[in-house]
């Protein structure tokens, strides 16, 4: 019997749900992981690293393997198409975001696990094995992550607490190990830790996210109105509220370089992020809660806007005053735009 720390990954699903198709145990599964499994990529003017995503995916035989290209100029379209013809290729006329395209893609597959990675991911052999072995033993897991690699080999971070006003304090010392010591506020709370082990998680960087189709369809996947950043955040906390785990697994590792896509509008990506924080309060608090954790974001907004402030009146280079420059546009429309009334 499989567990995570202290808890039992083996169980029946949720109460009043199905049970798995493939049960723990059960040794009859009626086809391989490959053709269990889809795989989706989402894509937007990474043609160089989606080549090397789609490479080390098509060396899984997956039978099912989607594209959703968000209107790409790089040559990303003509690149799957010439070369990887097995690739069922959507392309959209514009970027409609992260979470519909992911939509999407999901609607273009048939699996019952689709595993949804972004385009700057490279595989591991045997992964797709992997990740349909854990979904089939824990069959509440809505979600299971594998463990991040940075390009260098380095782990990097993928599983963090719910954002909420109480974050930042149990990060801090010694609060941080008392909760760590607590299993029940471990879990809620997940700080800086190996990533050795299996483990329920609050949520998994949305990078390389194997999702039970059931879940996923039971929540109506992800909220479109996130166009980008805590798609993953929001889509982990509704599967939660419903009943579902969210899992982390290091039986497979995925190399994630981070950033190929949002880098490239970097002004936008930046207000986005703590426009989506504020989104995510505003969504799933209420009262004295959400007030205190939307409160916290336009403080460090505000942290932020004086720091750059003197950092521009301080610089003397016309590069770096137009960073500072760019960052202060972003702060004060990060504090106009989350000022105005839900």
């Amino acid at each position: 019997m499989s567990k995570v720390g202290s808890l039992d990954l083996s169980r029946d699903p949720r109460p009043g749900s199905a049970p798995s198709r493939h049960p723990a145990g059960s040794g009859a599964h009626p086809a391989p992981a490959a053709e269990r499994m889809a795989v989706a990529v989402i894509n937007w003017n990474t043609r160089e690293l989606l080549r090397r995503c789609l490479t080390t995916i098509m060396a899984e035989h997956p039978s099912e393997v989607v594209v959703v290209d968000n209107g790409s100029s790089d040559g990303s379209i003509a690149m799957v198409r010439d070369e990887f013809p097995a690739v069922r290729l959507q392309v959209l006329p514009e970027n409609p975001g992260y979470g519909a395209a992911s939509n999407i893609a999901f609607t273009l597959c048939a699996a019952e696990y689709v595993l949804l990675l972004n385009s700057d991911t490279e595989l591991r052999a045997g992964a797709l094995e992997a990740l349909v072995a854990h979904l089939d033993r824990c069959p509440r897991a809505g979600i299971v992550g594998p463990r991040l690699l940075n390009p260098d080999g380095s782990l990097q971070k993928s599983t963090f607490p719910y954002p909420g006003p109480l974050v930042p304090l149990v990060k801090r010392r010694p609060i941080a190990d008392l909760v760590g010591a607590v299993p029940p506020l471990r879990d809620a709370f997940v700080g800086a830790w190996a990533h050795d082990r299996e483990r329920r998680v609050p949520w998994v960087l949305g990078a390389a996210l194997a999702i039970r189709r059931a879940a996923f369809e039971k929540v109506a996947g992800f909220d479109e109105s996130f166009v980008m950043y805590y798609e993953e955040v929001d889509l982990c906390y509704r599967l939660r509220k419903a009943g579902w785990e969210i899992h982390f697994t290091p039986a497979t590792e995925v190399t994630h370089i981070g950033g190929a896509s949002t880098s490239q509008r970097r002004p936008e990506m930046l207000a986005r992020l703590g426009l989506s924080e504020v989104d995510f309060h505003r969504r799933h608090h209420r009262g004295l809660e959400r007030a205190v954790a939307v409160g916290l974001v336009r403080a460090a907004v505000r942290y932020r806007l004086v720091r750059d402030w003197l950092g521009y009146r301080m610089s003397r280079g016309e590069a770096n005053r137009g960073v500072f420059a760019e960052n202060l546009a972003v702060w004060r429309e990060v504090l106009t735009r989350s000022s105005r009334p839900v």
